[in-house]
């Protein structure tokens, strides 16, 4: 019996071509990785001199008319302008933070790097990396010149008062990080201001004691970290040698830090829609 192709193409087994199963998401964090989308962030930084001076420069200048706006009480100065130090450079990291990876959302730049072998945990380590060393250098300066220029007396050693700038500056980097995922553009995310800076500025006990304030507002100031960048501030203004509430002030801080840092990560979006 001869078989005709007809019952050849019938009988025979098709086998369809094996897909190729789509690359793992990338989740543990890579140390190449993260440097190197840090260092992509500090070249394109490199070529925005405006951010740049707001990053290093205001913080500066605020402290420099802060001092001679107090010019005939220096007390006043030296009482407020610690908290300051650590509150200035916290509320520009986070504008410039916020508005710069908002902008890289919607360029479409997140969702190139997103596709490659990229985690967003990386991607976010990477900016906090890269915004971290540009605060380091802003809280030098500021301390510096607060300190060393402006005649800032404090009781404790200036190399603390650097530790806590350069925490509410990580803070102020995690928090613009964090918000810019809520934001659908850059008006939006200048518009958080308000809803997350303004009401830790008013109950972090820079304009009255925490335990002056009607007790429901005193609670929610416990659970806000400028709050215990404030506290910490004033600690290293009353004491010479670092005390356990200053210990603890400092690792709540960096752990709203590093909490705030995690749930940046878990709601990046690639774009905006």
């Amino acid at each position: 019996m001869t078989t005709t192709p007809a019952t050849t193409t019938a009988t025979a087994t098709t086998t369809a071509p094996a897909r190729t199963p789509a690359p793992a998401p990338t989740r543990a964090l890579s140390a190449s990785r993260t440097t190197a989308t840090a260092a992509r962030v500090l070249r394109q930084l490199r070529h925005d001199p405006r951010t740049i001076a707001l990053l290093i420069l205001i913080p500066c200048v605020m402290l420099f008319l802060l001092r001679y706006v107090f010019d005939g009480s220096p007390r006043t100065f030296d009482s407020i302008g610690a908290s300051l130090l650590g509150i200035f450079p916290l509320i520009t990291m986070f504008l410039v933070t916020s508005i710069a990876t908002l902008r890289e959302r919607t360029s479409g730049t997140l969702e190139r790097l997103l596709a490659l072998p990229l985690g967003k945990g990386d991607l976010i380590a990477g900016y906090a990396l890269s915004f971290g060393i540009l605060a380091i250098i802003q809280s030098a300066l500021a301390t510096g010149l607060a300190v060393w220029v402006l005649g800032l007396d404090v009781t404790g050693s200036p190399w603390l008062l650097l530790l806590v700038a350069l925490l509410d500056a990580l803070l102020g980097t995690a928090l613009g990080l964090f918000v810019s995922a809520f934001a659908a553009s850059e008006f939006q995310a200048v518009q958080f201001m308000p809803a997350v800076i303004f009401p830790q500025l008013l109950l972090c006990g820079l304009f009255t004691p925490r335990s002056t304030m009607h007790p429901a507002l005193e609670a929610l100031s416990d659970v806000l970290p400028m709050s215990y960048a404030v506290d910490g501030m004033n600690e290293i203004l009353k004491h010479t040698d670092m005390t356990t509430t200053f210990v603890r002030d400092v690792l709540i801080v960096a752990g709203c830090a590093l909490l705030v840092l995690t749930l940046g990560a878990a709601t990046l979006r690639r774009r905006t829609h």
